[in-house]
Parts: structure tokens; C-alpha cells; sequence
């Protein structure tokens, strides 16, 4: 056993007697990221952000996040807000194309997908993209852009900058959030974790009055878990 897991093995069996002690007592033994709202991981270069990116998307290819009735819920809010328009989005994140091919087939909207990892030119309607990324054809046409997968987001900041110019003039960001988005999942995979309840701080804190927001609460039944889903809009 190296000396990083023995150290490990140690905490865990520390933290065990711990809560033994003091949870009949009323108290609860937490790890630090239990305490906090916003953790961002630190890579020591874009490199090794990209390359782990790409290594955990080719381990994790056949799984989906993303379920049919939440993407269902935002469909049928992406058709009241555009009734008789011929809807275009932009799907980030997707790994196997899940999310764009649903809004596909479901509703007939105009999709693409992306993904960082190579991989993303095996499926329908997906691109090979760093989402982080400006790109200058994408600049202010989509009607939507939909992701869950924020939290890969080494630079999230500009992720949402980036992603708030894709969308039209009168489009929307549509976000996917649950407390598996928050700093306690967080790590070298998935670099950025935020509280549901402290996701609007983050937003306000990074674009103040360039934007408004409203959100929506969803149970991802498959999972037993809530989802947040948070639609931001670009102010005039």
C-alpha cells in the first residue's frame, strides 16, 4: 500500500470511530466539501484537464445522465416559449448523443451535440468540441442550449459565457442541476461542484444584471434524485 492510500485507509477508519462517538450524541462528521458551496478542482495544465476528460468519457460511453421525462418537462418549455418557430439547440456535454437525439425525435428540434472526447463523431447529430470554446458559427443561433454537464467545466465562468452567447437574442439556457453537481461530488472528473441553492449566487456574482433567471424542480425517477432545472435568459 502506497503512502497516499495508507493515509487514506487511516482518515476513513478515523472518521468511522468518529461517528460511532458522536453521531448517538447528535452530531454529524462531515468531510470539508460538506461544508461549502462552490470547490473548483485545479489541474496543473489544459492538457491534463482535456486528457482526463476524454479518459473518463471513453470509461463511461454507454452511461447516461440525462433521463426522457426531465428532457420531456424541457421540450415542452422550449415549445411555449416558441410556438410557431422552427426550434435550433445546442446540446453540450452529450457523450453518446442522448440528449440532442432525444430532443431530435421527440420534438423534431433542429439539434447538435457536443463532447471534448474524439469519440463524439461515432453518434448522430454530435460534433467534437471543448465547450469551454468560442465558436464564431455558433455565435447567437440557437433558440436553447441545454446541459448537465457543467460540472466538467475546468474554466465554468467561461463556459456560461460562452454558452450565453450561442443562444438568440430572446433564447434560453437551460441547466441541469442536482446535489450531484455540488462540491462534495466534485473532483479531478468533474472539477466544479455548487450548491443547487448557491447556483443563483454563482451566476449573479459572474454576469450581475446581464441576466434573469427562473428554475423548475424535477424528480430524476431512476435515480430518486431532485433536479433543478434553472433556465437562464440574456437581459436587453
Amino acid at each position: 500500500m502506497n503512502m497516499e492510500k495508507e493515509k487514506g485507509h487511516i482518515i476513513k477508519k478515523a472518521a468511522k470511530v468518529a461517528r460511532r462517538i458522536l453521531e448517538p450524541a447528535g452530531y454529524k462528521v462531515l468531510p470539508e466539501s460538506a461544508t461549502i458551496d462552490f470547490y473548483l478542482h485545479k489541474y496543473s495544465s489544459y492538457e491534463q484537464y482535456r486528457d482526463t476528460q476524454i479518459l473518463h468519457n471513453k470509461r463511461k460511453l454507454k452511461k447516461v445522465w440525462a433521463d426522457k421525462d426531465t428532457l420531456r418537462k424541457i421540450g415542452e418549455k422550449i415549445r411555449e416559449l416558441y410556438p410557431d418557430r422552427k426550434i435550433r439547440g445546442l446540446c453540450h456535454g452529450t457523450r453518446n448523443g442522448f440528449e440532442q437525439n432525444f430532443f431530435v425525435d421527440e420534438f423534431g428540434f433542429d439539434m447538435v451535440g457536443t463532447d471534448i472526447s474524439d469519440t463524439a463523431t461515432q453518434f448522430p447529430n454530435s460534433v467534437q468540441w471543448d465547450f469551454h470554446d468560442r465558436n464564431e458559427d455558433w455565435v447567437g443561433q440557437f433558440d436553447f442550449v441545454y446541459t448537465n454537464s457543467h460540472d466538467q467545466g475546468w474554466n465554468p465562468q467561461q463556459a456560461f459565457t460562452t454558452w450565453l452567447e450561442q443562444i438568440k437574442d430572446d433564447g434560453v439556457l437551460f441547466i441541469e442541476h442536482t446535489k450531484v453537481h455540488g462540491p462534495e461530488h466534485a473532483s479531478e472528473m468533474d472539477p466544479f461542484g455548487v450548491r443547487p441553492v448557491a447556483f443563483p449566487y454563482v451566476m449573479c456574482e459572474w454576469f450581475g444584471r446581464k441576466i434573469s433567471m427562473e428554475f423548475f424542480k424535477t424528480s430524476k425517477q431512476e435515480r430518486n434524485i431532485e433536479a433543478h432545472i434553472f433556465i437562464i435568459s440574456k437581459n436587453k
